[in-house]
């Protein structure tokens, strides 16, 4: 199997809310960011390609900042009882942008 991120990821574990078109809100677990997408775990599994909102808040410079992203679900795998799914950031706005690089440094 091949990496197939495009950027380094750091880990994170903090609450995400999912909210998938079409679908009902979902409350997950992060694993990890990177500056195109992240990784969260969910109780219920998403279609490969799905699109949505994702909110979560990073700890930057010793503060809570919101970040709230649109995203496409790239994988989904069942795993200890949850859904590990790969999230793809879609046409990110600056202030995200920012917010997320500034986390990763």
């Amino acid at each position: 199997m091949t990496e197939q991120r495009k950027s380094e990821r750091k880990l994170l574990r903090t609450r995400a809310r999912v909210v998938m078109e079409g679908a009902a809100p979902m409350s997950g677990r992060t694993n990890d960011l990177g500056a195109n997408g992240i990784s969260i775990n969910l109780p219920d599994p998403l279609t490969n390609g799905q699109t949505g909102q994702i909110s979560f808040d990073l700890l930057v410079d010793g503060k809570l900042v919101p970040v709230s992203v649109q995203a496409r679900a790239l994988y989904c795998i069942f795993s200890s009882g949850e859904y590990k799914t790969g999230f793809q950031f879609m046409n990110l706005e600056l202030a995200a942008m920012k917010v997320v690089a500034r986390y990763l440094r």
